[in-house]
């Protein structure tokens, strides 16, 4: 999900947008199981990267920064924490499998809700915070290019979730 902002919340937002659409293009692959399962990969990679943006890079400044933002930082780490299981319980199943759906498909909630508050209060309190949005952008953009690495040297062309790797970065 790489793109060209360098503004830590622009990026965060693009991220969304990404995975809004991968999730609609989830829905439309009805009945393709190889394109639904390819596709659940591409969220659980996307979501993975995301997250870990997030939890290395704009979580811990603003438990620093400010006391406005702590309980929301607290809900969208516990947030992260059920997207990561959702994710790692796809991981090495059969594209078949109907339970492979059904957690995108919860996914896809989860991420809806957790997406709503950020954009509504979260990265508004952020953007009026004395915080260095395009710092921490340039950091973001340096993290997901070794993120990404990551993804693009798996052998074979591996493209599972691997949520494990990623997070651990």
């Amino acid at each position: 999900m790489a793109n060209n902002d360098s503004n830590a919340i622009d990026m965060l937002k693009a991220d969304h947008r990404e995975v809004e659409r991968l999730f609609a293009q989830f829905d439309a692959a009805e009945g393709d199981t190889r394109r639904q399962a390819e596709l659940a990969s591409r969220i659980g990679q996307a979501l993975a990267i995301h997250a870990e943006l997030e939890e290395s890079l704009l979580y811990p400044r603003l438990f620093k920064s400010s006391n406005d933002e702590i309980d929301l930082v607290c809900e969208a780490t516990v947030e992260h924490g059920t997207l990561h299981g959702l994710i790692a319980d796809m991981n090495g199943r059969d594209p078949s499998d109907p339970m492979v759906k059904a957690r995108v498909v919860v996914l896809k909630e989860y991420v809806k809700h957790h997406v709503r508050e950020e954009e509504n209060e979260l990265f508004p309190k952020v953007e009026k915070s004395d915080l260095d949005l395009d710092a921490i952008g340039e950091e973001m953009a340096q993290l997901r290019q070794a993120l990404e690495a990551q993804v693009d040297a798996r052998p074979n062309g591996d493209r599972r979730i691997h949520v494990t790797e990623v997070s651990n970065a």
